[in-house]
């Protein structure tokens, strides 16, 4: 399916991946006279509805990819899992790609992301590379159980990841076949994540550092800023995303996920892209994550990241039982003029994110509970 404009404004930009990522840049785009075009696998998903240049094709095939590079001024991605040498022939054919596969592949392979991030000084969990059972209890002899394996490519939202208490949970995990990387498990106080975006010619900017909560690997809350972090704790998050973006040579959004240990910062995941802990930024900040990350890739100046409220809170909504969660719509808007809601147009299946809402004020414990009593009343049609 394809409905290309024939009279293109603007610059054409291509993503890879239709899910809700794409799907919240197509707003973006619209407000800056951006053409996107996206690369979908079935015209049933998220951004397939609602952008109008609509390629289906299969991401993990070249000659879809060289199709939908055709016409456009740059590619992009709203997911890390396009095969590494596909981007680097796209780059061969002329194509802008952002980011490039040299830096992408830092947040497709976390072995090879282990190794440079420990090459440049930043701080990490004690890793290996593991094969066999034995690998891992040599790696618990020298930093103890629990020990924690990761898929090392191919993971998200909980899955691949594997916390192992004995070796006789390790052995099921190693059974599976998966390419596996092992880590100390770290004794954090509490998930915060890094926005940053860093254009061609070099421009960087942050967001303020958010707090993270998780449940079974599932973000569901998004704090900002993260409540009570040390103006240094926060620069020092700060700095370190940034040196990441400069010297991984990132182009575009970079999401850095990090634990916070009475030690310092510890850096977990990377993902390369608009991300979940930046959601908020649509209402919340000057400049959002999606038109950030268009300005970006396009080498466009930047926007500023400053937030238009002292305080933001975004909660998922996660699919539950219940599909019929439309009809709820009404009572939030009317219960609470302020929130706002974000569908995805998937749908309903539990524990899948179908949409999320924010809220923005000057209380942290109010707008929490109000992000809170959207959510849970749209899901599941209770009160809190």
């Amino acid at each position: 399916m394809s409905s290309p404009n024939t009279h293109v404004t603007g610059p054409v930009v291509g993503m890879i991946g239709a899910g809700q990522l794409a799907r919240m840049t197509q707003q973006a785009a619209i407000g800056l006279g951006i053409e996107l075009r996206v690369l979908a696998g079935a015209p049933g998903e998220s951004a397939a509805r609602v952008v109008s240049d609509v390629r289906l094709g299969d991401y993990r095939d070249l000659n879809d990819l060289r199709d939908l590079a055709k016409g456009c001024d740059v590619v992009t991605f709203d997911h890390e899992h396009v095969p590494t040498e596909h981007v680097r022939a796209l780059a061969g054919d002329g194509t802008a790609v952002h980011p490039g596969a040299e830096a992408l592949v830092h947040a497709q392979d976390k072995a090879v992301m282990r190794e440079r991030l420990s090459a440049i000084g930043v701080p990490c969990p004690a890793w290996a590379r593991i094969a066999t059972t034995a690998d891992i209890e040599s790696f618990a002899a020298e930093h103890g159980w629990p020990v924690v394996l990761k898929a090392a490519r191919g993971g998200y939202d909980g899955k691949g990841v594997w916390v192992c208490r004995s070796a006789a949970d390790a052995a099921e995990v190693v059974g599976s076949g998966v390419p596996l990387i092992a880590e100390a498990h770290v004794a954090f106080e509490r998930e915060v994540a890094v926005l940053v975006a860093r254009s061609p010619h070099g421009q960087g900017v942050s967001y303020p550092v958010v707090e993270t909560v998780q449940r079974d690997g599932i973000c569901v809350e998004v704090l900002a800023p993260a409540p009570g972090l040390d103006p240094e704790a926060a620069a020092v998050a700060q700095r370190i995303a940034l040196q990441i973006a400069t010297d991984l040579d990132v182009t575009g959004l970079l999401a850095v996920e990090m634990f916070q240990t009475a030690s310092g910062m510890v850096v977990n995941e990377l993902a390369m892209r608009p991300h979940n802990s930046g959601h908020w930024t649509i209402e919340g900040a000057r400049t959002s994550q999606f038109e950030q990350h268009l300005r970006a890739v396009l080498d466009l100046p930047l926007g500023s990241p400053a937030m238009t409220a002292p305080v933001v809170v975004m909660a998922n909504l996660l699919g539950g039982d219940d599909p019929d969660i439309f009809s709820r719509y009404e009572h939030v808007m009317a219960h609470d003029p302020g929130i706002k809601v974000h569908f995805y147009g998937k749908e309903v299946r539990p524990g899948r994110k179908i949409g999320h809402v924010t809220a923005l004020g000057d209380d942290l414990e109010t707008v929490r509970a109000r992000a809170r009593h959207a959510a849970v009343y749209l899901t599941e049609g209770i009160y809190t």
